[in-house]
This record gives C-alpha cells, sequence and structure tokens, in this order.
C-alpha cells in the first residue's frame, strides 16, 4: 500500500483489536464529551476471556516478529506513520470530542504524535564489545521482552501511548494498547489502522473498565507493563507486577517548580510560563505546578502573570481560538471542585479567579486561577491539583529556594529562569528531577528520554534510554 487512501477509516464505530480482528463484547460503554456533557459511542468493555485471547495471539506473533531485523521493524513503523497521517484530521476531530481539546490543542497533540511516528524508527539498539582480544569476546546486547502493555491515561490518550508502541515494536516486543476508560476511543481506532500494516497479533488494543488494568498487570503471559498515571496507581501496578517479576516503566504525577530569577525579561517570559503552567487546563503531568518569583520582581510578575493568563480564552473542542477547554471527566472535575473549596477555607488569596459558583452550563469547565503566595505547607504546594490553579511563591535566597523546590515527594520536571544562562544551569543540574530545563520547561524529542525521579516514576520513555527500556540486557561470550 502506497496511496494514503488505502489507510483511511471510519470514526464511527469503535471495537478491540485482537489478533487484526475487531472484536465486540456482551457489554459496552461510553463516554461524554467534556465539553457538553452528551454521550459518546458506545466502546468494548473487555473480559478475562478477551484479555486471554489477546496475550496468546501477541505471544505467537512475537516468535516471527522478535526474527525480524530492526529495519524491517522500523520499515512497518514508517508504514504505519503514514497510515496515521491519512486520518490526522479525523484524529483530531475525535481528540477534540473525546478529551475536550480545542482544536489547536488537539492539533498539539497530533504535532506530537506524528513527531515521534517519523522519529522513533530512526532509532537503533546497538551492541557493545567491552572485551575484544585474541582470546575470547563479550558483547553486551538488548533482547526483546515479550508481550508488552501500555496502560495510557485520559490526558493525551494518543501521544502518551504512542511513544511506547513505538519504542516496543521497534526493539521486537509485541504490544497492547490499553486505554484510559475515560478516553477509549483514539486508541481503538490507532489498532483498526495497525490491522492495515502489522502482522496478526503484534499491536492490540482492549478497552474497559477499572478492572482491566489489574488483569493485564497479574497475567503471567505479560512480560512488562509501561503505566503513564497517578502515584497511588503507579504503587499498585508496581505491586501486581511482583507476583511474575515483570518489567516495569512508571510515569507518575509531578509537581513541577518553576524558578524566576530577578534578571529574566519579565514580559518574555511570563508569556512563556503562563502557557505551561495552564496549557491544557493544566492536566499535564509536567505543566509548571509551583511558580517561585525573587521578591524584587514579584509583584511586577504576578500583574503580568495576571494579565496574560486572562487573555487565553475559554471554550469548548469547536473553538479555534481556544486555549483553555473543559477538564477531561466528572471525576476530575469533582476532585478540583473540592481542591479550590480550600481557597476560603484556608485563606489563600487569589490573583485570579477562585472557586467556581453554581451554573447551569453543560461541561467540566473550570476557571483559571492563580493563588498570590501561599503558606510552603498549604495543599496547593504539596499537591498536585491536575488543573487550572498554581500557586506564585516568592525567594531571596538561591540555596533556599532550591530546597523549597526539592522538597516534593514528586521529582519529574523542573526549571530554571534567568538571562545568566551559567549561573541558571548551576541552580538546575542542583534539581532533583527527571528533566531539568534552563529558560524552557516542558520541551520534549523523540530521541531524548524523559520520566521521573523519587515518587514521580521509575525508568524512562522515548530515546535510546526508552527504546533500551523495552529490552533486557544480555552479556554474550565467545571463547576464540
Amino acid at each position: 500500500m502506497s496511496a494514503t487512501s488505502d489507510y483511511k477509516i471510519s470514526f464511527t464505530t469503535f471495537h478491540n483489536v485482537i489478533d487484526n480482528e475487531l472484536t465486540e463484547t456482551a457489554t459496552t460503554r461510553h463516554t461524554v464529551c467534556p465539553s457538553n456533557e452528551e454521550p459518546l459511542w458506545e466502546s468494548p468493555v473487555s473480559t478475562d476471556e478477551d484479555v486471554n485471547h489477546a496475550v496468546d495471539a501477541a505471544n505467537r506473533a512475537f516468535r516471527s516478529w522478535s526474527k525480524l531485523s530492526q529495519d524491517t521493524r522500523a520499515e512497518y513503523l514508517i508504514k504505519f506513520a503514514d497510515a496515521v497521517e491519512a486520518n490526522k484530521q479525523d484524529f483530531i476531530d475525535l481528540l477534540g470530542k473525546e478529551v475536550g481539546k480545542p482544536p489547536q490543542a488537539a492539533a498539539y497533540e497530533m504535532l506530537f504524535v506524528t513527531g515521534l511516528a517519523r522519529e522513533i524508527p530512526k532509532l537503533r539498539l546497538k551492541e557493545e564489545k567491552p572485551v575484544d582480544d585474541a582470546d575470547r569476546t563479550a558483547i553486551v546486547r538488548y533482547v526483546p521482552l515479550g508481550v508488552g502493555v501500555g496502560i495510557v491515561p485520559w490526558n493525551f490518550p494518543l501521544v502518551l501511548g504512542f511513544g511506547k508502541l513505538l519504542s516496543a515494536l521497534l526493539a521486537g516486543n509485541t504490544f497492547i494498547w490499553k486505554p484510559s476508560p475515560y478516553s477509549p476511543y483514539s486508541a481503538l481506532k490507532l489498532a483498526e489502522l495497525g490491522t492495515k500494516v502489522f502482522p496478526p497479533g503484534v499491536f492490540q488494543a482492549l478497552s474497559g473498565e477499572d478492572t482491566l488494568g489489574p488483569l493485564l498487570t497479574a497475567h503471567p503471559g505479560v512480560a512488562k507493563i509501561s503505566f503513564t498515571g497517578s502515584v497511588e496507581t503507579g504503587k499498585k501496578v508496581m505491586a501486581a507486577c511482583a507476583s511474575t517479576l515483570k518489567r516495569i516503566t512508571l510515569e507518575l504525577g509531578g509537581n513541577d517548580a518553576a524558578i524566576v530569577c530577578e534578571d529574566v525579561d519579565i514580559d518574555s517570559v511570563v508569556a512563556k510560563v503562563a502557557f505551561l503552567a495552564f496549557v491544557h487546563v493544566g492536566q499535564i503531568c509536567m505543566n509548571i505546578k509551583r511558580i517561585y518569583v525573587h521578591e524584587s520582581i514579584y509583584d511586577k510578575f504576578l500583574t503580568a502573570l495576571v494579565v496574560t493568563t486572562k487573555q487565553f480564552k475559554i471554550g469548548d473542542h469547536t473553538d479555534p481560538e481556544a486555549v483553555f477547554g473543559p477538564v477531561q471527566n466528572r471525576m476530575q472535575h469533582e476532585k478540583l471542585q473540592k481542591f479550590y473549596s480550600q481557597i476560603s477555607k484556608e485563606g489563600w488569596k487569589t490573583a485570579l479567579g477562585g472557586e467556581p459558583g453554581p451554573t447551569q452550563e453543560k461541561g467540566f469547565f473550570m476557571p483559571p486561577t492563580i493563588i498570590d503566595n501561599p503558606p510552603e505547607d498549604s495543599s496547593i504546594v504539596v499537591d498536585e491539583p491536575f488543573g487550572p490553579i498554581v500557586p506564585v511563591l516568592k525567594w531571596s535566597n538561591e540555596e533556599d529556594v532550591i530546597k523549597r523546590a526539592n522538597a516534593s515527594k514528586l521529582g519529574l520536571g523542573a526549571s530554571v529562569w534567568s538571562k545568566d544562562v551559567s549561573r541558571a544551569q548551576k541552580m538546575a543540574e542542583q534539581l532533583e528531577a527527571g528533566s531539568i530545563w534552563v529558560n524552557t520547561h516542558f520541551e520534549l524529542a523523540p530521541n531524548v528520554p524523559f520520566g521521573g525521579h523519587k515518587e514521580s516514576g521509575l525508568g524512562m520513555e522515548w530515546g535510546q534510554v526508552g527504546l533500551e527500556g523495552w529490552c533486557n540486557p544480555q552479556a554474550y561470550w565467545v571463547k576464540h
């Protein structure tokens, strides 16, 4: 196949994909559009039997898929990238309905997806020879694990699974995608596209209720779980994998700090920090969640941050000018309402927004809110709200602010902002996080790994490190 029309599919029905067959289940469920709470399509509710069929098919496929060369597997991935791009606008529209993303936010996710689709297939597992003399050779090589499972969250239901999928397949594994019950549709369509490209059993997708994840984490035929989600659930996944010693990668929550130094160009940095704090309504693990601003520029910075944030338009998934969409699901919306209720109870000072009042409007919208210099031990500083609310805090001493930034149990990302790049680098290198940035934040690339330190996770995704994470390293000795 070469013509893009060969890859076009319908986006109106949704099935599990098992062994390259679109399969139905006795029970179905549906989610709602976060913008208007209208019901979306029916989707499968997988059973233990569906899991067994998928794992069996994946293990059968692994025997032949793992024997292909990396170049051949990469050719399959490139064809799959063509198939995804042939349906790009349909995926953008689907993300709007499924996740509530306004068009520019959905297009932003697809930009990430196409970047991964084109760049990850260029990576290769490499052999090393730490010993190579007349008497003997020792090779360190990377061999695929078997059946991999990706458990994918609702906030970036395509891109966060896509990086897992491509790395797993390129390394020689087969892959089962388990989407969130809140956003099952895009994953099922990706797997349906996969039936046009991959051999049976190589890429499958199962959707269902919260009971589906434990069926996969406990299954003895699964070799690795790659999970992205909350710290609480990640700990349960890790415990479940212990009984079979499955390999795991955990990419969990974040409470990213941004430290803004006194020498910055305020207008320029505010524009970036505001976007990085509020993009996708704060529903990104790598959003800026705590903004530490030097006391000498604090008032000016806070005023500019409020002005900038007010300019972000609130709208639904059909509004091309909207920056703020809705929160993705009712559960998270209710959690945020409880979180916002602390504003008056704790006496937090708001620079913008505040507790939402009663409304008859449909949709899971929350007001963008900025908290002015709350106590360091308050929940807005300590906990990850995962919504459009952020604290701004004063600092005066470098050593102290680094200590405060590192005080969190989480360690996903952190950044330092300064015109003095050398100074900023010295500060950033003391931050305890899986990704550190200078004069930027949430900067990612397909060939650069990302993941968390401390309770933000275990292992990394993407890049060479992510690719090797889908393998067992093997020492291979040859006596001459």
